[in-house]
């Protein structure tokens, strides 16, 4: 009675691929669907890019490019650019630099890693420059901090609000010590425009570290940023292994930044464009000129 019970058993045999070769195949195109690096969810581009980006099932801000940034801000994405012609080289002679700028740049679609220029806002004028995370990590070499130090001063020279959208790995260990001095020379163009009056809105966006944020990101007459932007100097292991201790979860989020003081709101996406709008409203002066506080 317990022959059957151990008999080997018998399994279907599955065919293989080439049975099947002349099924039509089903292809998901590249680009069709995005996942959201927070919660996994799988989204349509499509749907994805109607929601600016923005995570329809957990809130999470995908980050955005430089040209993405000024099409969604300004009025009717209208923007004249400052300085185009102004590109990186190789002062110190970095090994493979030149190469590594190439590929950034074909990667990207950018020359550099910030974008400046002036637009319309709610048909208000204004100066802006906007980083880009994905060139060289939104790293400030030479020509990053020469093109925002000309939009401060044009900001300056023609009494218009600046506004400029930060995100950046740091300083760019090619340029080393040139890369460095750009956090100086921002900081002492901003000092200028305060005295001047200006009004300058900084807008941190995920990530903003290093020596921009330790330079011109943290001088805004008004500090703002995404909700859950990183937002910090050196990073969490860093600091932990320095100070020996356990560091918050939401340690350098925007909102732990606001919480201590560090920042002035928390702006979702899709209000960032009418609160940058009131903001400048509010600081109008004879439907003009602007100055900050």
């Amino acid at each position: 009675m317990f022959k059957d019970l151990f008999q080997k058993k018998k399994y279907a045999t599955v065919p293989s691929a080439s049975v099947h070769d002349d099924r039509p195949k089903r292809e998901i195109p590249e680009g069709l669907m995005n996942k959201c690096p927070k919660c996994g969810t799988i989204q349509y581009h499509k749907e994805l890019e109607k929601n600016l980006k923005v995570c329809s099932q957990c809130g999470h801000h995908l980050r955005l490019n430089a040209l993405e940034r000024i099409e969604m801000t300004l009025d009717e994405g209208r923007f004249f650019e400052y300085d185009s012609d102004i590109v990186s080289e190789d002062p110190l002679g970095f090994p493979d630099y030149p190469k590594k700028l190439k590929q950034q740049q074909a990667k990207s679609g950018l020359d550099e890693a910030v974008i400046t220029g002036e637009g319309t806002i709610g048909g208000f004028p204004v100066v802006v420059a906007v980083m880009s995370f994905d060139f060289f990590t939104g790293s400030m070499g030479s020509v990053v901090g020469e093109k925002i130090t000309r939009a401060i001063e044009t900001a300056m020279q023609k009494q218009y609000p600046l506004i400029i959208f930060s995100t950046s790995g740091g300083a760019r260990m090619q340029e080393s010590i040139l890369s460095l001095m750009q956090m100086a020379k921002t900081s002492a163009a901003l000092a200028k425009l305060h005295e001047a009056g200006g009004l300058y809105i900084s807008v941190f966006t995920d990530p903003t570290t290093g020596g921009v944020s330790a330079s011109f990101a943290m001088l805004g007459d008004i500090n703002l940023a995404e909700p859950g932007a990183l937002v910090g100097f050196a990073g969490r292991i860093v600091i932990e292994q320095t100070i020996r201790q356990k560091l918050p979860d939401e340690f350098q989020t925007a909102e732990f930044n606001m919480k201590h003081g560090q920042l002035d709101l928390v702006v979702p996406r899709k209000d960032m464009r009418q609160t940058l709008i009131k903001l400048i409203d509010l600081h109008t002066v004879k439907g003009d000129v602007t100055h900050g506080g």
